[in-house]
């Protein structure tokens, strides 16, 4: 039986290490596609090396794709070699890790597609003692979900539904989680007639990155920090999410899904909850999601009739990125040359509740934007007796708010911008910024998303994963917008140029507080 290592120093890990590993079998459906070649597989081989897999272990990949055990090991050694270049891929390590990787060739659509998966699970529990406890990912598109819960149904491999000990199934569900408010419900009301809540892990890797794990550690840790975390200190606080890059060849999904629905639904609101939430009564996961469930109740719904100061869309057109000419939307691949669906969506959040009245959370996501980078920049009022301003000449021009910024991608890490004085006989002011980078900091290899959000599914930790009525009210908040844009083509479409900020209508968004887009 395979096992994996002993930690030398187990003590360095910390409080994870207090988190026992339960023995298990992870079945992944959609095995032959991108995400467990990049994402998956180089995660469940970090975790092995570093020893935070149970020593009972053992992964069944399924997908419509025939291919023996030895290939599909062949083929996952392959991608980490091509997508996880920063994970040492020790020969030794990789054979014994390799014999917990099996495959199995399915059809998820038909019944009894996964009879042969329950008899290799039996199996399999016997060689690996995984005592018959079963983790199912979906990796597959959003089609295939309820096809694959048929079919767990039918063949019994969730049994463990009404029992409170071993063996259990769990499930991860990647998103997106519905198309809309209705169809949200129906695959929520069909993965409950199977699976209890506790079991359903909706997966955002988002919430997996450090720095976002880091905002809970920032504020309810930091004495400095939340007594100032309200209405009272803070003027504003801007997320956004840019990417540089298009639609990938993914043309055809992103007509379907939109900026709306792949961003601000799912990444974004739960941004906003982090930032927004109250501090949880103790770190159990359900008090965390109590919390963040909260928030988005108490976002002010949208008034559709003045749509258009609270919500932009936009679209891009041809431009340059990094001095190469890009194609605009309607120019990618499987995209029709009249589509109407947004590419950047910016909006104005009001939170009706006591800590954050009149605080306005100003949100943004875009695609072929000027830059690549996902950060949430807190903004906090500005000195409230403008000393210098009086006293300086040039000093009312550069004075402004200090900024706590957060920066989630590409480089995680904390920064505080704040004013100082240069050195010399006179007051000359400047803005210097205190940085805290994961990388340079801790001097070691930072986790992925995946490997932290794997390892709590496999311990069932749910702390970092959405719960049914946070899905439901994240849709009740945005359905409505999309309906109603829907029903209201955008003329203007392409608005912004590849390589830009997005539509200039998204300034208008912040100009009625007098508060602009960050530079970034």
């Amino acid at each position: 039986m395979s096992q994996s290592p002993v930690l030398e120093n187990p003590l360095k890990e910390g409080i994870r290490i207090e988190r026992a590993s339960e023995p298990c079998a992870m079945v992944i459906f959609g095995a032959h596609g991108d995400l467990t070649k990049r994402k998956l597989i180089p995660a469940l081989y970090a975790l092995y090396i570093e020893g935070f897999l149970p020593r009972e272990f053992c992964v069944v990949g399924m997908s419509r794709t025939k291919m023996t055990h030895e290939e599909f090991r062949k083929a996952m050694r392959n991608s980490m070699q091509q997508f996880a270049s920063d994970i040492p891929l020790e020969s030794a390590k990789w054979e014994r890790f390799e014999q917990m990787l099996y495959y199995l060739p399915g059809h998820f659509d038909q019944k009894g597609g996964l009879d042969e998966l329950a008899s290799t699970l039996k199996e399999l529990s016997e060689k690996h003692g995984t005592q018959g406890n079963t983790l199912f990912y979906l990796s597959t598109p959003p089609s295939l979900y309820n096809p694959i819960i048929d079919r767990i149904q039918e063949s019994g491999l969730a049994s463990g539904k009404q029992m409170q000990s071993l063996p259990w199934p769990r499930i991860i569900v990647e998103k997106p989680f519905g198309h809309d408010l209705e169809t949200a419900m129906q695959l929520d009301e069909r993965l409950h007639q199977v699976f209890k809540e506790s079991q359903i892990f909706r997966i955002d890797h988002y919430l997996g990155k450090e720095t976002v794990q880091n905002i809970m550690v920032l504020r309810f840790a930091n004495g400095i920090f939340e007594p100032i975390w309200n209405r009272q200190h803070i003027d504003h606080v801007q997320i956004t999410n840019a990417e540089t890059i298009g639609v990938e060849g993914r043309g055809a999904y992103y007509e379907e899904a939109g900026n709306m629905r792949d961003m601000i639904q799912n990444h974004m609101l739960q941004l906003v909850s982090l930032v927004g939430m109250e501090p949880p009564i103790t770190l159990d996961a359900e008090a965390q999601r109590d919390e963040k469930a909260k928030v988005l109740r108490c976002i002010r719904p949208f008034d559709l009739n003045r749509l258009e100061e609270h919500a932009v869309r936009g679209q891009y057109g041809p431009g340059f990125i990094a001095g190469q000419q890009v194609p605009g939307y309607r120019e990618e691949e499987k995209v029709p040359p009249n589509s109407h669906r947004e590419t950047f969506t910016a909006l104005k959040l009001k939170i009706d509740n006591w800590r954050w009245a009149d605080v306005p959370f100003y949100v943004r996501s875009g695609k072929r934007l000027a830059k690549h980078v996902t950060e949430i920049a807190v903004h906090f009022k500005k000195a409230p007796h403008r000393l210098f301003n009086a006293q300086f000449q040039g000093a009312a021009d550069i004075i402004g708010p200090n900024v706590l910024v957060l920066k989630i991608q590409p480089d995680e890490g904390v920064s505080l911008k704040f004013f100082t004085k240069q050195p010399g006989t006179a007051t000359n002011l400047r803005w210097l910024s205190m940085d805290f980078n994961y990388g340079s900091a801790f001097g070691q290899r930072t986790p992925t998303a995946y490997e932290r959000l794997i390892h709590d599914c496999i311990i069932g930790d749910a702390s970092l994963f959405s719960r049914s009525d946070f899905v439901q009210a994240s849709w009740e908040l945005i359905t409505p917008v999309l309906s109603r844009w829907d029903e209201t083509p955008e003329a203007s479409f392409p608005n912004y140029a590849a390589g830009t900020w997005g539509p200039p209508e998204s300034d208008q968004l912040l100009a009625p507080d007098g508060d602009v887009w960050r530079s970034l």
